[in-house]
Order: structure tokens, then sequence, then C-alpha cells
């Protein structure tokens, strides 16, 4: 705004009538109010499609959609309100040319033969920037996919699972020998460990699955070069122990992934069916497929048979010699293994239950089962074993259904590759046995790749959306389609930065990404929208100083006009990218919680904003000559832009 100030008052050093100060202030602001404007309504709009996303990510990218969206609705009213009444108080006294400022003469010094050795090589400048857009995409289509950036919680969840029919005195004594070996790592600050199922409905934990929180010290306080994997690494290897397979993840991560999709780890395959004997042996054999594929880790199939049950079947015939009823044989097995309710004790406003049972060593084998006293009324005493049957089988430890089908599952995580390949792989080894399922059964992918799979579908709505969005806008402040095609060149040369700074710095494509991308576009329209006004107003120079005709204007004249029309509006655009790349660049290096997820976003973000400056500086100005050499050439005139309400 001050520079366009300056060219308009045409004064040097001096002072000037304040009125005439205050119209030279009116015609600046109209001159750039609609591109500054518009700019920032379409940096608005842009991000609205975030609007669409759903489920997780829509929770955790809703609120930045709305604090952005509201900043930016407020600056774009504050554009065209407040910041030319500011203007007013602040430009004030004598003014200095542009040529005064020493870092705008370095700038136009470098920029201007750089701009005119682009004109003149046009067709290298072109085929440069084609040939970099084209090596884009395969990189793009070569990079890892995930749903979310691993967000680091400072704390790891070890989720090992037994055998179903494991004892309680074997489930502690594991737990107690895994919690000693987890605490002679150096990084462990904590441990705590549990077995069983809280008194609650909402936690079906068997006993067989152990649940131990490890946290950790703070990162400065690890041994030097040693990454949360290394430390994952070195704990797996030494809790090797036979009959316990290991589970490696974080708990909150963990707790989200069970409540959206039942699954406890990255990736689940589940084996929908009519017979558990079945559904686990189809398990079996995809947990053999899936063996040995690169980025699968803690492969477990969830037990729905082997679980071990006392079944106590009652003679009939016995009983009846005995003179007993089914209801005294039950009421005997009752109190000795269940317990029975005695009374209820009151200590103040608390109640509790007083139970009684036998004690341990007449219940804690098959034996002594057999040896419980049924007391008859002309017999006296006789053994269980008299009268009923008492012997193990074998069951399921627990039935899972899932639409209204029974259910087993595949659980494994994923580490040290990215979710979409592996899980591409898998599918691929799996297609040929999928054919084979009997009818009535059928397999399910889930976990975060069900996530992965729902949020890629709403990106594919949602990016032609936001494409189409800025389209519209851009038409409204140009009222010119070329023009608004011109600026949109931008965004496919804003994906060269973005996507080697992701590949630079070996981050996965995901939905934080994709937010990144979004966001970006409006940052490289931003920028591509105040050349596009500044060569209309060299533009309406030419025309006013040698007329709109063929006869009048040369090819010469187009390129020192366009060259005057980029390379002295040269700070205002360099502004622009610079107070984007403040902003932005200091969280590359931040280290805080939560910047797992943020540096995905900020990072196509920065590398975007610096090619698709380097575009619109180098390459936008030429196509723009082009597309006037051209309009002289067949209309006999160039169409020229109002740059002003």
């Amino acid at each position: 705004m001050t520079k366009l100030f300056n060219k308009i008052s045409g004064k040097d050093k001096q002072r000037i009538p304040e009125l005439v100060r205050i119209q030279i202030i009116e015609r600046a602001c109209k001159q750039v109010s609609r591109g500054v404007f518009f700019s920032t309504i379409i940096i608005i709009t842009s991000f609205l499609p975030v609007f669409l996303l759903t489920g997780q990510e829509g929770k955790l990218f809703h609120p930045l959609a709305f604090t952005k969206t509201f900043i930016m609705v407020v600056d774009a009213v504050l554009v065209v309100t407040l910041a030319p009444v500011l203007i007013s108080f602040f430009m004030k006294g004598r003014f200095r040319p542009e040529t005064a400022n020493p870092v705008n003469r370095l700038l136009e010094r470098i920029y201007e033969p750089v701009i005119k050795a682009c004109i003149k090589w046009r067709k290298t400048t072109i085929a440069i920037n084609i040939i970099a857009l084209a090596i884009t995409i395969p990189l793009l289509m070569s990079l890892g996919r995930e749903f979310m950036p691993p967000l680091d919680e400072g704390s790891l969840l070890f989720m090992p699972v037994t055998l179903p029919d494991v004892s309680n005195s074997e489930v502690k004594r594991i737990l107690q020998v895994q919690d000693k070996i987890i605490k002679t790592v150096p990084e462990v600050k904590n441990v705590l460990g549990k077995a069983g199922r809280a008194n609650t409905a909402t936690d079906n934990s068997p006993i067989s699955m152990i649940e131990t929180i490890i946290l950790l010290k703070p990162q400065s306080e690890w041994r030097a070069g040693i990454t949360k994997n290394d430390i994952i690494n070195e704990l797996n290897n030494k809790l090797q122990i036979p009959g316990v397979t290991n589970g490696w993840t974080q708990p909150i991560i963990n707790r989200i992934n069970m409540l959206s999709t039942g699954i406890r780890t990255d990736v689940g395959v589940k084996v929908y069916g009519q017979n558990l004997d079945t559904i686990y042996a189809f398990a079996q054999t995809i947990k053999k497929q899936l063996e040995g594929i690169n980025g699968v880790k803690d492969l477990y199939v969830e037990p729905i048979t082997g679980g071990k049950y006392i079944d106590i079947h009652i003679k009939r015939d016995e009983i009846s010699r005995y003179g007993l009823s089914v209801d005294d044989v039950n009421r005997v097995i009752e109190i000795a293994l269940g317990g029975m309710k005695l009374t209820t004790t009151v200590e103040g406003r608390q109640r509790f239950s007083v139970n009684a049972r036998f004690g341990q060593d007449f219940r804690n084998n098959l034996t002594a089962l057999k040896r419980l006293q049924v007391q008859t009324m002309n017999y006296g005493p006789v053994p269980l074993e008299t009268v009923a049957d008492v012997a193990i089988a074998e069951g399921p430890p627990m039935i899972n259904s899932e639409n209204a089908m029974l259910r087993g599952t595949v659980l494994f995580n994923v580490r040290e590759r990215d979710l979409g390949s592996t899980v591409n792989e898998a599918r691929e080894k799996l297609n040929t046995m999928i054919n084979k399922l009997p009818k009535g059964y059928y397999l399910e992918w889930s976990g975060q790749y069900e996530n992965l799979m729902r949020s890629e579908q709403t990106l594919k709505l949602i990016l032609p959306v936001v494409l189409l969005v800025i389209f519209i806008s851009m038409y409204f402040a140009f009222h010119s389609a070329r023009e608004a095609f011109l600026s949109l060149i931008t965004i496919p040369f804003a994906l060269i930065g973005g996507a080697y700074m992701i590949w630079f710095w070996g981050v996965n494509l995901s939905v934080a990404v994709a937010v990144g991308f979004i966001a970006l576009f409006g940052l490289a329209v931003e920028t591509g929208i105040v050349m596009v006004i500044y060569l209309n107003d060299a533009m309406q120079q030419l025309v006013a100083r040698k007329g709109n005709s063929r006869e009048t204007i040369t090819p010469q004249d187009l390129r020192e006009y366009v060259i005057a029309g980029a390379a002295k509006r040269l700070r205002p655009k360099i502004m622009t990218v610079c107070v984007s790349l403040f902003a932005l660049v200091p969280i590359l290096w931040s280290h805080g919680v939560g910047s797992d997820v943020m540096k995905p976003i900020v990072l196509p973000m920065v590398g975007g904003v610096l090619t698709s400056a380097t575009h619109i500086l180098l390459v936008t100005p030429l196509i723009f000559l082009m597309a006037k050499e051209y309009e002289l050439r067949k209309n006999g005139k160039i169409e020229v832009l109002e740059a002003k309400h």
C-alpha cells in the first residue's frame, strides 16, 4: 500500500497538502482493496471444505477450521474498513521513493535480470516448470499413506496376551516378571500393570490380557541417539516369554481405536461367520499368510476357542437313589465355588454384603471338587463325584458378535513402515484365500485402515470442491475467466514444493498433510492475485501512454511494462510470502506435545509457498505477457482489467 501511495503521489521527500494526501490514500486503497479483499475471501472459502471431514479427523480439524475462518472473516472486514483509516493516521510527513530503500534496491537488482532471462528463454522456463511438475506426481504416488501422523503421548501401553486357560496365579507371576524386566530399561520412569477386568460393563478384558502402562522419562534424559521405536524394540526383545504374545501401542490411541472400531491394535482383519471353530481356523490361516510381511508387528489371533470350563453333569438316577434333588446338588456347588450371600453389614452410610464359600484348598483342583461333600437325609454325606460327573471341557473364552454374526479377529500393529502400503500388500496376499471362503463367511478390514479409507474417500470429494470454490472466487475478483485461470495455475506448482518438503522430512501422506495442502492453495492464490493486480496496473499505464492498438503498442512495449509491473512491485509480493513463512517455519523446530500432528500440516505449506512464490515471480509474468501478445495479434488490442473497484 505504501509503495502504491508513493507511486501515485509522485513526491520525493516532500510534504503534500492534507487534502491531496487523503485523496491519494483513497485512490490507492480502491486500487488494491478488491484484490486484497478477495484474496482473503479465497483463503476462507478454500478452507471451508475441511468442515466436510467426518469421524476422528473431523473432530480434530473442525476447531482449526472454525478458528481460521472466524479470524479471516474479521481480517477481510478490517482490510476494507480499518486499514485505510490507520493508513491515514500514520502515513504522514515526508515520503521517500522506492529506490531509497536499500533492501528494495537489492531485490530489484537481483530480480530484474532474472525475469528478463526467463522472458528471453520462455520455452526453457516453461519446460523446466512442467518437468518439475511431472516429477512431482510420481514422487507423491511413492509416498507412504497413513490415517493420521502418530502422536507421541510420552508413554507406552504394553498389552501382552496369554493362552485363554491361564490361571490367576500364573497371570500374577507373569505380570510381576514383566514389570521387573521393563523397569531395567533406563528410559522407563514408572510401570503400572493390570490383569483382568474392572468392575464395569465397559471393560470386557479377559484375565489372559494384561495392560501395562509405561511412563517414559523426558527425552532429554534418554541415551544418546535412541528413539521411541528403539525403546519398543529393546523392550520387545527382553519380554519374549513362552506362551505370551506381545503388543505395543499408546494409552490414548488404544482407547480411541477400541471405542471407534472395536480393534485394540492399528489394524484388524475381522472374520465373520456362523461357526466359531470354522472362524478360528480361517483366522489361523490368515495369520500364517500375514507372517513375514514387512511392517506387520505384534501379529495375534484373538482366541475364540480353547477356554477351559468345569462341567458338572448331575446323575439323576444317583440323586434319586439318595433322595436328593437337582437344587440340593446345585446349592452345594454354588456355596463351594461361587459363594453364597449370608447377610449385609451396615457401616454408616455404606452397605457391604457378606459372602461365604469354601476355602481355596477345597476347590483349587479337579480332585478336590470331586470330594465335595453333599449331605443326604438317610445316608449321610456323599462325595460330589457320586451324584455328578465332574470334568474339564473346552469352549469359547469369550464370544464376540457384530452385525448379528459371530466374529473372530486377527490383530496386528504397523511399525517401521507406512500403514497404506503394509495393508495393501497384506490384502494382495489374502485375495486368493478370500475366494475360498464358504458361503456365509467374509472378511472385513478394520482399525486405522478403516479410518484411512473413509478419510481418503472424503478427501477425493473435498479437493475438487476446493479448486472450484477458488476459481469462482477469483472470477468474481477479476470478472475474467482467463485471469482467474491464470492465477489458478499456481496451485499445481505449489504442489511441487509441498511434495518435496514432505519427502525430505520423511512424512507419510495423511489427513493432516491434506489439510496442509488445502490451506496452501489459498496462500498460493493470494500471492498470485497481488501479482495480477500489478501486472494489470502496468497495462493500464501502457494504454494511457500509447493507446490500445497494435499500431501504437509493440511487443517490446509489452515486455518493458510487464517487467516493470513485476519488478517495480516486488516488495509487496515478497512481503506476502515472508509473512506466511515467518509464521510457519518456527513450527518445524517445535518438539512439544502436538508437534507430531502440526508438522505434517505445516510442511506442505512451507514448501508450497516457496515454489508457488517462485512460479508467481518468474512464470506468471511470462504467461501474462504471452497472453497479451496473443490478444494483440488476434484482436489488435489488449484486454485491460480495472485494478480497482
